[in-house]
């Protein structure tokens, strides 16, 4: 009984690693993570800059913050399909094209709170992520 515990364990580690390398596509690996700089986004007249531990977040922008699960449903040369769904919060569809390392063309699609959106992003890598500086100097 123990040994098929350990079994089971093992297995759902194997499977969550290979969860985790499905969710990278090749096309978006040459991406690095940092400060970046979205155009485009809806009601918002002026760039957004997002922090990104990873570059796949910016499939997700329109429920950045929400709880959700993405997959990879098409990865070829410099373009990736990835679909993913929050829960009650919604679900959709982005397609990334790499135009270069630095720079992103997002279209995205989906519900949101019950609603339907789509939009194309602009995203460009502007550089690493601000440091947080200690409030409490003396």
């Amino acid at each position: 009984m123990v040994v098929l515990k350990a079994f089971a364990f093992g297995a759902a580690a194997i499977a969550a690693l290979a969860l985790t390398a499905a969710q990278q596509p090749s096309a978006l690996a040459g991406l690095q993570a940092g400060l970046w700089e979205i155009s485009g986004a809806p009601a918002s007249k002026a760039p957004v800059k997002q922090c990104l531990t990873q570059v796949t977040a910016l499939a997700e922008f329109e429920h950045r913050g929400k709880a959700c699960t993405m997959k990879v449903v098409r990865d070829q040369g410099r373009s990736a399909v990835i679909e993913y769904s929050c829960g009650k919060a919604g679900f959709g569809r982005s397609q990334i094209n790499v135009v270069t390392p630095r720079s992103l063309r997002i279209e995205t699609q989906g519900i949101s709170d019950q609603l339907p959106f789509g939009y194309l992003l602009q995203a460009r890598r502007i550089g690493d992520c601000p440091t947080p500086t200690n409030a409490s100097r003396h």
